[in-house]
C-alpha cells in the first residue's frame, strides 16, 4: 500500500561518524534515478533528500543532512558546498592603499576527487575508463547521462587507502549550504585543543554552537510536511558523546513525539592512542551509552571491535571480505552497508514502519539500548535460491554482530527486526518439479517471507519478528573500496567455481545484505561489562582530568547507576520471564 512521504533529518556528530555517513550518502546517491520512463523504486529517496533550487534556476537535490566536525576536518571541501556560490560581496569595503597578499596552498585533492570535478563540469574521462557498453547493467541502470550514470559504469582501480585522510577525500555527492558545521574550539589534528572528553562535547552545545544547530534544524524541519523523526550518527568514543547526548535532550525536548534513532559509532582502532586515551574511549562509551539512550528513541552502538573494553578481542571477520580493519575508509564502509539495510523499514516506498513504531517494537520495558547485526555480504550463490542459501546457514545464523554484543545463542531475544536487501535476480523461493522430495523445510514454502520467518524463527522461536525483503541491491560505484574476496561475482553472490590464483577479480558492482536489529538478554553482560570497568577503579584518582569539564561526580555515579539498572531490564531466568525488581542485586 502507498503512503505518503515521511522525511528524515540526519545529523552526523564526529569525524568517524561522519566516514560512515559519507558512505552512506554515497550509497544512496549511486542508487538515484534520474530517467522518468522508469518505476518508482522500493526505497523513496525523499525520505532523507530534499529538493531545492539555485540562485540560477538550477533545481538541486541534496541530503537533508548537519554534519558536525572539527577545525582542520574538510581539507579540500568548503564549509558551504560548490552548489551555492556565494561570489564576492558588492558591498564590501575596499582598501585603496597598497595590499600584500599570503596565499596558503590548498590541500591536493586525490584521482577521485580530480575525476569527479571534471564529471562536474561536463568533461570527459579517457574511454579507458569506463566499462565496455557489452558490460551487463542491473535492470533499473539509468539510460539519462548524468555524473551518477557515469560512475556506475567508471572501471578505474581508485585505490583510495593511501590518500584517504578525512571524509570528504571519498564524498561524491554535493552538499546543502547550511549541512556542514564546525567546530572552531577544538582541533581535528594535533595534541592541543582536542575534543577527548565527554563533559567537554557537553559543554560545546551553548552560545554560537547551540544557535547555529537551532538555525540549521529549523531550516530543515519547517520544509518537512510529514516529519518522523531524526537519525543521529554520533562518535561515542570521544568528546562527540557528550554532544551528542546534548543535542538528542533537546531534540527529545523540541520534538518529543518523533522518532529519535541514534547510531553510536565506534571506530576498531584510533590513531597515536595510549592507555590514557584508551580510558578516555572507554569512560565517553559508558556514559554516551547511558545518556544517549536515555534522551533517544532508541540507541544502537554500531563498530567492528571486539569490545568496547580497552583490551577487546579480535576485529569482527567477515568470511567473504577482505579488509583492514584499522583503516576508517575500510571498516566504515562495512558500517554503512549494514547501515543501509537496517534503516530501509522507515524508508520504504510502500509498507514503510515509521521510525517511532520500530523503536516501540524493540523497546519494551526500558529496554532503549538495542544491538544490529549483519551478513555483509550474505552468503548467496549465484543462480540459487533463497532456500538454498538459509538452509546452508542451518547450523549458525550467517550475520556477524555489529555492535560488540555476540547473540547469546540460547534462543531467547524480546524482538526483532530483520531485513534482506539486494536479491535482485535470485529465486526467493524453491522451483522443484512437483513430485520432488523438498531437501528441506524451506524448499516447500511458497514466499520469501515465510521462507525468511521459518529460518529465524527455528533459532529464536518465541521472538516477535517483523520482515522486510528489498530486491534492489546498494549499488558499489567509485570510491566505494573493493574489499570483497575473490569468491564473488559482480553482483555479489558466490560463484560457482573460485576463480584460479592470479585472475582478475570482478569488479563488485553490489551485494545482498543481510541485517538484524533485536532486543534480548545478550545486552545484558555487554551492558554490565561497562558498568564493572567503569565501577571498578576511582576516577578522581587514575583519570582526575577526565572529569575536569563535568560531569559532576554525583552526576558520574548516578550515571553509572542507571546504566546498571538498565543492564538489569535485559536479565531473566532460564525460561525468558523477565525478573522481578524484587530480585536484588546477587549476582551484580
Amino acid at each position: 500500500m502507498s503512503s505518503v512521504c515521511r522525511e528524515v533529518v540526519t545529523l552526523q556528530l564526529g569525524h568517524y561518524s561522519n566516514f560512515v555517513g559519507t558512505h552512506w550518502w554515497n550509497l544512496q546517491d549511486a542508487s538515484l534515478s534520474y530517467d522518468p520512463e522508469l518505476p518508482p523504486g522500493e526505497i523513496q529517496s525523499d525520505v532523507v533528500f530534499r529538493e531545492g533550487q539555485t540562485l540560477s534556476g538550477h533545481v538541486t537535490y541534496t541530503p537533508r543532512l548537519i554534519a558536525v566536525d572539527l577545525k582542520g576536518s574538510l581539507r579540500t571541501l568548503r564549509q558551504e558546498g560548490s552548489l551555492y556560490d556565494p561570489g564576492k560581496d558588492p558591498s564590501a569595503v575596499t582598501w585603496e592603499g597598497s595590499l600584500m597578499t599570503h596565499k596558503e596552498s590548498p590541500p591536493a585533492k586525490n584521482c577521485f576527487l580530480k575525476d569527479l570535478d571534471k564529471l562536474d563540469k561536463g568533461e570527459i574521462l579517457a574511454e579507458a575508463d569506463f566499462l565496455p557498453s557489452s558490460q551487463p547493467h542491473c535492470s533499473d541502470s539509468m539510460s539519462v547521462d548524468t555524473v551518477n550514470s557515469r560512475l556506475e559504469r567508471i572501471r578505474k582501480g581508485y585505490r583510495l587507502e593511501g590518500s584517504v585522510k578525512v571524509w570528504s577525500d571519498f564524498l561524491r555527492i554535493h552538499l546543502h549550504p547550511r549541512t556542514i558545521s564546525v567546530v572552531h574550539q577544538y582541533n581535528h589534528d594535533g595534541e592541543a585543543h582536542r575534543l577527548e572528553a565527554f563533559g567537554q562535547g557537553e559543554t560545546l552545545l551553548q552560545g554560537s554552537v547551540l544557535e547555529d544547530l537551532e538555525d540549521k534544524l529549523h531550516f530543515f524541519i519547517e520544509e518537512c510536511d510529514y516529519l518522523q523523526g531524526f537519525q543521529v550518527l554520533c562518535d561515542l568514543a570521544d568528546g562527540f558523546a557528550g554532544l551528542g547526548s546534548k543535542v538528542t535532550e533537546m531534540l527529545q525536548d523540541s520534538y518529543g513525539g518523533r522518532g529519535i534513532l541514534t547510531w553510536g559509532l565506534a571506530p576498531v582502532s584510533h590513531p597515536d592512542s595510549t592507555p590514557m586515551k584508551d580510558l578516555y574511549h572507554q569512560l565517553n562509551c559508558t556514559l554516551g551509552t547511558v545518556q544517549m539512550a536515555n534522551h533517544s528513541s532508541f540507541f544502537c552502538p554500531l563498530t567492528l571491535r571486539g569490545g568496547l573494553s580497552r583490551r577487546p578481542s579480535s576485529p569482527v571477520a567477515f568470511p567473504h571480505l577482505n579488509l583492514d580493519p584499522s583503516l576508517w575508509y575500510h571498516s566504515s564502509s562495512v558500517l554503512a552497508l549494514a547501515l543501509d539495510a537496517l534503516t530501509v523499514p522507515y524508508r520504504l516506498r510502500n509498507n514503510n514502519v515509521p521510525m517511532w513504531q520500530v523503536a516501540d517494537a524493540l523497546t519494551m520495558s526500558g529496554r532503549k539500548v538495542v544491538a544490529a547485526y549483519g551478513a555483509v555480504p550474505f552468503p548467496m550463490m549465484q543462480s540459487s535460491s533463497l532456500p538454498d542459501a538459509l538452509s546452508a546457514c542451518a547450523d549458525s545464523l550467517p550475520w556477524k554482530p555489529l555492535s560488540a554484543c555476540s547473540e547469546p545463542g540460547d534462543g531467547r531475544c524480546y524482538s526483532q527486526f530483520a531485513t534482506l536487501r539486494g536479491f535482485e535476480g535470485q529465486r526467493l523461493i524453491s522451483s522443484l518439479a512437483p513430485g520432488t522430495q523438498p531437501p528441506s523445510p524451506l524448499h516447500s514454502l511458497h514466499s520469501g517471507e515465510d521462507v525468511m520467518s521459518s529460518y529465524i524463527s527455528s533459532f529464536y522461536p518465541t521472538a516477535p519478528l517483523a520482515l522486510h525483503l528489498v530486491s534492489t541491491p546498494s549499488k558499489l560505484t567509485p570510491p566505494f573500496p573493493q574489499i570483497f574476496s575473490q569468491d564473488l561475482c559482480a553482483q555479489g553472490f558466490l560463484q560457482s567455481q573460485t576463480p584460479p590464483p592470479g585472475s582478475l577479480a570482478p569488479v563488485v558492482s553490489s551485494v545482498p545484505v543481510m541485517t538484524s536489529l533485536q532486543s534480548g538478554p545478550a545486552l545484558d553482560p555487554w551492558l554490565s561489562e561497562l558498568h564493572r570497568v567503569a565501577s571498578a577503579f576511582d576516577i578522581r584518582r587514575v583519570a582526575p582530568s577526565f572529569l575536569s569539564q563535568g560531569p559532576e561526580m554525583a552526576d558520574y555515579q548516578e550515571a553509572l547507576e542507571q546504566l546498571r539498572l538498565l543492564a538489569r531490564c535485559y536479565r531473566d531466568d532460564s525460561s525468558g520471564v523477565m525478573r522481578s525488581s524484587s530480585s536484588e542485586d546477587d549476582d551484580d
